[in-house]
């Protein structure tokens, strides 16, 4: 992945970014059917809940794990949870995807939901699959989850290795305040910002029909941009002051050498969410941090093949490293 290159008939990041999202395909040839889940609810420490995935396809109990934690309102209908689920049905590897408080299509019970820095509910979640599986077990987070990633990595230190033996994060927006800027800005705000608001702002109403008086319904309706909502929901039910507050308390970038076991940070230089100017140097990250950063890819897109293409050499890519590094 270190040297990806995109296929000549796809170029840019936005083509890299929405291709794979909406047409590629999820494995190099066609495949008999989309993967099977067995979903399991798990009651948090809060008296909440949150829906697990597992995948359905008679791995056997001993192989290696796969935890995937997805993006911002990800699931696992997400194209890049889908590449993975193929991936691991041909390696006859074990896939958990956990979803993030109100992803998997319900609404969760809790006046809180999820955010980029949420470190504790990862932890809590890698926690508990360790003691479900005795089989060696691995992380991948993608774009926000990968974020939160990397924050459980850096605030567990050398105690990871007890849970993981390696991380991934991929296109994961390290620099949140740069991110931030970047997507509410030009053609990102009316494309990207406009198709996350689309979701998260309905869910925030319909949570603050589950909690009145939770925040301002104005404000929110009001919000045009990811700052805007940060700024009325996310920041102050999640325990920081204000967006800026909590783009920079929740940003990994500057804690990467607090990281103690194998961590691989993929990011493509043309990625419109994640600025290559905000990307992590090699001299900043500690010896167990390796950094991808290849000049093409987009945002979680990385396809290959001819014409439509698929996206298998990101999960193929990124589980190699893994299975090197640990």
């Amino acid at each position: 992945m270190q040297g990806f290159r995109a296929p000549w008939w796809l170029p840019g990041g936005h083509a890299q970014t929405i291709w794979p999202a909406k047409l590629a395909r999820h494995a190099p040839e066609p495949v008999a059917h989309p993967p099977r889940w067995r979903r399991e609810r798990w009651t948090t420490p809060d008296d909440d809940f949150i829906d697990v995935d597992h995948l359905a396809e008679g791995a056997a109990a001993d192989a290696p794990l796969l935890v995937l934690f997805h993006g911002l309102e990800g699931s696992s209908r997400s194209h890049y949870v889908q590449a993975f689920a193929q991936w691991a049905r041909l390696a006859k590897w074990q896939l958990a995807v956990p979803h993030f408080r109100g992803c998997s299509g319900e609404l969760n019970r809790g006046p809180r939901a999820y955010h980029s820095g949420d470190f504790e509910e990862v932890g809590w979640i890698l926690g508990r699959l360790r003691v479900q599986h005795g089989a060696p077990l691995y992380a991948v987070g993608v774009s926000l989850g990968g974020n939160a990633l990397l924050r459980w990595a850096e605030e567990a230190g050398d105690s990871a290795a007890i849970t993981v033996r390696a991380v991934a994060a991929i296109c994961s927006p390290v620099d949140l305040a740069a991110s931030g800027r970047a997507i509410g800005r030009g053609f990102n705000r009316q494309v990207y910002t406009r198709m996350f608001l689309a979701t998260m702002r309905p869910k925030a109403l319909a949570k603050l029909a589950q909690h009145p008086g939770l925040f301002s319904r104005e404000k929110m309706l009001a919000a045009r941009d990811l700052y805007d909502f940060d700024n009325v929901f996310t920041a102050p039910l999640h325990g920081f002051r204000d967006t800026d507050d909590y783009w920079s308390r929740a940003s990994a970038k500057p804690h990467l050498a607090r990281i103690r076991i194998p961590a691989l940070v993929l990011n493509a230089r043309n990625d419109p969410f994640v600025p290559a100017a905000s990307l992590p140097r090699p001299g900043a990250v500690g010896r167990h941090v390796t950094l991808w950063q290849p000049a093409h890819g987009g945002h979680v897109g990385f396809p290959g093949g001819r014409f439509p293409g698929h996206v298998h050499p990101l999960p193929a890519g990124v589980t190699d490293w893994l299975q090197q590094h640990a």
